[in-house]
């Protein structure tokens, strides 16, 4: 159902993003085409991003959301940068999710600093698309 206020129904647009020096983006390439045969918009930025230049494709992609993939252990360092960004630019609306090799003590501190999710090895991306999907509607209808 669609009121006069709501936004009309439009793809979902999503940035996988791959920061830092980890050179391995098996994971991102799955859950892209997850992201995609569940009819979202994908832009995949491909390997050794910096925070920057993630940022900047959020903004000119006009996105909904941004997956970040980081399996370097350098998640406390690039995750609270790419969140400053997206603040400084006026996207602190952009939903925030990081998936790798995250170990769980440092789950609950990128939650408070605004990552919405967290997706370790063995999610099923059934749930990380669900989840992304859910979340975008929700930040529209607010």
């Amino acid at each position: 159902m669609t009121t006069a206020t709501a936004k009309p129904q439009s793809k979902i647009r999503v940035v996988v993003a791959k920061p830092g020096l980890d050179g391995h983006d098996r994971g991102a390439k799955i859950i892209a085409r997850a992201l995609r045969d569940a009819g979202m918009e994908v832009i995949y930025t491909g390997l050794h991003q910096t925070p920057e230049q993630i940022v900047e494709t959020v903004i000119q992609e006009d996105a909904d959301a941004v997956g970040l993939s980081i399996l370097s252990g350098a998640h406390m360092t690039l995750v609270p940068r790419i969140i400053s960004l997206l603040e400084e630019q006026g996207a602190n609306d952009v939903l925030v999710t990081v998936g790798g090799t995250i170990p769980a003590e440092d789950i609950p501190e990128l939650k408070r600093l605004g990552v919405a999710e967290v997706f370790t090895p063995g999610a099923p991306t059934r749930a990380i698309v669900e989840f992304i999907a859910d979340a975008v509607r929700a930040r529209s209808v607010d």
